[in-house]
Formats: C-alpha cells, sequence, structure tokens
C-alpha cells in the first residue's frame, strides 16, 4: 500500500469519526434541535457526490471514507426529521 493511499485512508478515517460524538449525543438526548436541516441536506448531497467522483476513479479511501460519513450524516438528518416532529 501506497503513503498516498495510507494518507487518504487516514485523512478519511479521521474526518469521518468527527461525526461519531454528534450522531451518539443527538441519539442520546433525542434532540436535534442545534442540528442544520439545510446544512445536513447539503453535506449529504456533497458527499454523495464524492462517493460517486469515487467511484469513477476507483479511490479507495474516497469511497471508504465517503461511503461511512455518508451513512452518519443521513442517520443525522433522519434523527433531525424524526426527533423535531415528535416535540412539536
Amino acid at each position: 500500500m501506497s503513503m498516498t493511499m495510507i494518507l487518504g485512508l487516514v485523512a478519511g478515517m479521521l474526518t469521518t469519526i468527527a461525526f461519531i460524538p454528534q450522531v451518539v449525543k443527538t441519539w442520546k438526548t433525542k434532540s436535534a434541535d442545534d442540528l442544520s436541516l439545510g446544512m445536513y441536506v447539503a453535506f449529504c448531497l456533497g458527499v454523495s457526490l464524492w462517493l460517486i467522483y469515487g467511484f469513477i476513479v476507483s479511490d479507495l479511501p474516497i469511497i471508504a471514507a465517503n461511503l461511512v460519513t455518508l451513512s452518519l450524516a443521513i442517520t443525522l438528518l433522519y434523527f433531525k426529521l424524526t426527533y423535531n416532529n415528535k416535540t412539536r
């Protein structure tokens, strides 16, 4: 495995795991009031495009990082839509 591949995997891993504390906090508190719906919709669209790009160029770090990041971001988007509707 090349140093470039390792660099990409580590960078992707670090930026992806940054979402885990927010997912855990939102899940535990059942509150997504402080999350921006517009930001997460735009973010999910952007990450989806990065994922497509990763498949087009066959780049494992881009595919892996964006696949996991998209899963976490969609989870937060789901929480935002679900938890906010329960409190209204």
